[in-house]
């Protein structure tokens, strides 16, 4: 029966595209639909968040992040770290198999430090092409030029690091590092990523663009619960690419798929009451889970005066203060969010994170009076003389925008609004051809690190995402310590002391740090949410 299962199930899907054939009780799939669809399969490109889900089903690296964040052992069994903090040296399971596929003639492979090398070599390789080249950006190279990656024997690799880099760990569990057969890659070329062979706990089965990706269950994946039975307990998982989220959302209150992401605001208020609770008409059906999200929604400011960079009058100090003190967070996020969401007030590091820190001595409550004393102390009283600032912004944060410059005008601080196209915007950021802009920042690992390098001077566009031209020597100095150091205790007081530096000097104004929500079908369970908002299946069981 375990061999005919796969066959059972994939003859169902194909022939079914939702309601008019059922699948049998007793084959658990777990389903839910993909939006913005998936482009690719091969974790080279796993850039957002479509990709990477479907990929960390298929896929594994070397270490993962539980639900805690915390780096784990996955094909890596152990590692150590040499006392320069330049060798990272891994140990490999001895257990852990590439899917069965055509280029192994239809049988399973074992997977040796040799795919290490090969996948991420691949992935820095400029033929690849791959958006996620800068992970290795730490990596020492050899003279050929390829990674300095030393393999020993087939369960030893070691890598080298130009300089420490304390969450390089961190930056492993990315995706994009995901363990590739050189064979498969070989094969399919181009197409591996619509061809994909992994290792993770689903394995690829069958894909029709614009319509149904099917995956089904590993059975001889390589984790186990504590119990000792082998994961995944699911039979497999369906994910359809219905673009209209309303379309998508009857499906899913009728039963159809188990679980949807995220908040939209054609249906919040059906699900949620005023104070961002489920609705208890809801609760037979349904639960939600929320949880901190490693995203901090925001609006840039370009504090570049001359060399290029949108001028605006926002490139005084004491003016960009006046905005971050003159309008109310927590009221926004009750009206315009349901309360889903934190207000920003304790600068550009989420909840969640090493370097976030609540002060109440110093935030951006809101304070109408401190920011009319801002103005007048910078040469505008009452706002006279201060030129008109535009932001620039799309349709979906139009309502926040909105909000802001109608609190602001009560102030004297008058903004016009220019709604571009998402595409336009992000042309116009990586340009330097916007002052004022609406912008986030999801965390790509879990740490501050990741937040703080928006305003490393030596990462300004176009060498980094330093899109605010901003530069200060004192912090510089303070990012390249803690980057460096291996002592937590050290880095969490350094990340506090730049969220102050950045705070004080407001080259951005943070509108609130995301919460990863999600409404799942009574019938699953072990569905754990976390901060990066990734899906993780291998636990989940379908009553």
């Amino acid at each position: 029966m375990r061999k005919l299962l796969p066959f059972i199930v994939v003859s169902l899907l194909l022939i079914s595209c939702g309601r008019k054939h059922q699948v049998p009780e007793n084959i658990k799939l777990f389903r839910y639909n993909e939006a913005a669809g998936i482009r690719s399969l091969d974790p080279a490109f796993a850039r957002d968040q479509a990709n990477i889900w479907g990929v960390n089903q298929l896929f594994n690296g070397l270490v993962q992040l539980d639900d805690s964040l915390q780096v784990k052992p996955c094909i890596a069994k152990s590692w150590e770290i040499s006392d320069d903090g330049l060798l990272y040296t891994f140990h490999l399971r001895s257990d852990v198999f590439f899917h069965p596929s055509e280029v192994f003639n239809n049988q399973k492979r074992k997977v040796i430090a040799a795919d290490v090398d090969y996948s991420l070599q691949r992935l820095a390789d400029e033929k690849t092409a791959s958006p996620g080249k800068w992970v290795l950006g730490n990596v020492a190279c050899k003279s050929d030029g390829k990674l300095d990656i030393i393999v020993s024997n087939d369960t030893t690799v070691a890598i080298r690091l130009i300089k420490p880099f304390a969450p390089f760990l961190s930056l492993l569990s990315m995706q994009y590092c995901s363990v590739v057969p050189r064979e498969a890659v070989e094969f399919y070329g181009k197409d591996f990523g619509h061809n994909p062979v992994g290792t993770g706990p689903f394995l690829f089965k069958y894909w029709k663009d614009g319509l149904k990706l099917v995956l089904l269950k590993n059975p001889d994946y390589f984790e186990i619960d504590k119990s000792g039975k082998r994961l995944p307990y699911l039979d497999g998982v369906v994910v359809t690419f219905i673009v209209e989220k309303h379309t998508a959302f009857m499906e899913f209150m009728q039963g159809n798929y188990d679980m949807i992401s995220g908040l939209d605001p054609n249906y919040k208020d059906v699900l949620l009451d005023a104070a961002g609770n489920l609705k208890p008409e809801h609760n037979n059906k349904m639960y939600m889970t929320r949880i901190p999200y490693l995203n901090t929604e925001y609006l840039g400011i370009s504090v570049q005066k001359s060399g290029g960079g949108a001028v605006s009058a926002l490139q005084e100090q004491k003016i960009r203060l006046a905005v971050n003190y003159g309008f109310d967070r927590r009221k926004m996020m009750r009206y315009l969010r349901n309360n889903i969401g934190y207000p920003g007030l304790y600068g550009m590091i989420p909840p969640g994170l090493t370097g976030y820190a609540e002060d109440s001595e110093f935030c951006f409550e809101y304070n109408p009076s401190k920011s009319k004393q801002l103005l007048a102390e910078a040469g505008y009283p009452n706002g006279i003389g201060l030129p008109e600032i535009v932001l620039q912004t799309t349709a979906t944060y139009q309502d926040l925008c909105e909000y802001i410059q109608q609190q602001l005008a009560e102030i004297s601080i008058k903004i016009k609004l220019d709604v571009v196209p998402p595409a336009t915007l992000r042309e116009m950021v990586s340009q330097s051809k916007s002052g004022f802009f609406r912008a986030s920042w999801i965390a790509d690992y879990p740490d501050a690190e990741n937040y703080m390098s928006l305003f490393y001077s030596k990462n300004e566009v176009p060498n980094g995402p330093n899109y605010t031209h901003f530069a200060n020597a004192e912090f510089d100095r303070l990012y390249e310590e803690a980057v460096s150091s291996s002592n937590d205790s050290l880095r969490a007081e350094l990340y506090e002391k730049m969220n102050r530096i950045i705070m004080e000097q407001a080259p951005v104004v943070v509108l609130y740090y995301d919460m990863a929500v999600r409404f799942v079908s009574n019938r699953i369970k072990g569905l754990e949410p976390n901060a990066m908002n990734l899906l993780v299946l291998k636990n989940v069981r379908k009553e």
